[in-house]
């Protein structure tokens, strides 16, 4: 039922996204390798969160569904960026070669910058197409502009940069992965509240939710990097250790890394008991994260 579910909301988020990359302009070279990226095999879990959150607060798909792919957008962008040479020189994402590779550096960094503008072109445009809805969607964009900026995944990737073949405090690992990689997955939660109506109080709820599973991906992450199969992760493994990188595996070990995923998840999961039979499917999705393989 959840696997059904998942595919769902997937299949219908694809479908817009190819909509809204079905762009013939010039230069085409620039579409081409920002569609490359969008669409060399992502989870979609930012947008399934955004929807599913809706969803659950009594709004609907086609509500959200501009927002859910905005978010895949500036997310889709930042991987390009976290790849480049001068981040983590990764030659592989998701089994693929990185866009640098196929595009080169320059065409990259440009594919990136336009994904990220355009993520919020799309917020903006439906904001003034839909009067009725505006408030939400730019309390929504609100969001997601935080924590892709200055004060959030931009700074957790300053701070992984500076942080290097170093020594760091468990207090700057844990900022450095809530800003690198939890504040976009809150801001997906958020924003798919906001779209839903839900009040503060209700919003506040699922933030919190939302920081849990936000370490959960990172830490399952790091573990991954150590323990996964290269083959599902279509990435090599290894890469943080030999990039000098600091990780919760460099910082508490595998063993309690394992405890902590499994704590942060039940801890996630006792916020949804709030919502009843109707937070299952985001349970499941949380419980999906700690468990995955890639």
């Amino acid at each position: 039922m959840f696997k059904e579910e998942l595919n769902r909301i997937v299949n219908i988020v694809d479908e817009e996204l190819k909509k809204l990359l079905d762009i013939s302009d010039k230069p085409s070279i620039l579409f081409d390798a920002m569609r490359y990226s969008t669409f060399a095999g992502g989870k979609r879990l930012r947008p399934v969160l955004c929807v599913s959150t809706c969803e659950l607060v009594g709004g609907s798909i086609k509500d959200v569904l501009p927002v859910a792919c905005a978010i895949e957008f500036i997310h889709t962008y930042s991987l390009i960026h976290d790849d480049l040479p001068a981040m983590d020189n990764d030659d592989l994402r998701r089994g693929k070669p990185t866009n640098h590779k196929v595009f080169g550096e320059a065409i990259a960094i440009l594919a990136g910058d336009a994904l990220l503008n355009y993520g919020f072109e799309i917020l903006i445009q439906y904001a003034l197409d839909n009067p009725k809805l505006c408030n939400n969607i730019l309390k929504s964009t609100k969001e997601i502009a935080n924590a892709s900026g200055a004060r959030g995944m931009v700074a957790g990737q300053v701070i992984d940069i500076l942080s290097e073949n170093k020594n760091i405090s468990i207090e700057e690992l844990e900022f450095m992965h809530k800003h690198k990689t939890g504040d976009l997955i809150k801001a997906a939660v958020s924003s798919g509240a906001y779209m839903g109506g839900a009040d503060e109080d209700t919003v506040n709820k699922l933030k919190c939710f939302a920081d849990y599973i936000g370490l959960v991906f990172q830490i399952k992450d790091d573990l991954l990097d150590v323990l996964g199969d290269e083959k599902k992760l279509g990435k090599k493994t290894g890469s943080d250790l030999n990039n000098g990188k600091s990780t919760f595996i460099t910082a508490f070990g595998l063993k309690r890394s394992k405890e902590m995923v499994n704590e942060l998840t039940l801890k996630a999961n006792e916020i949804l008991d709030f919502f009843g039979t109707k937070g299952n499917f985001l349970k499941n999705l949380a419980n999906y994260m700690a468990e995955r393989a890639n």
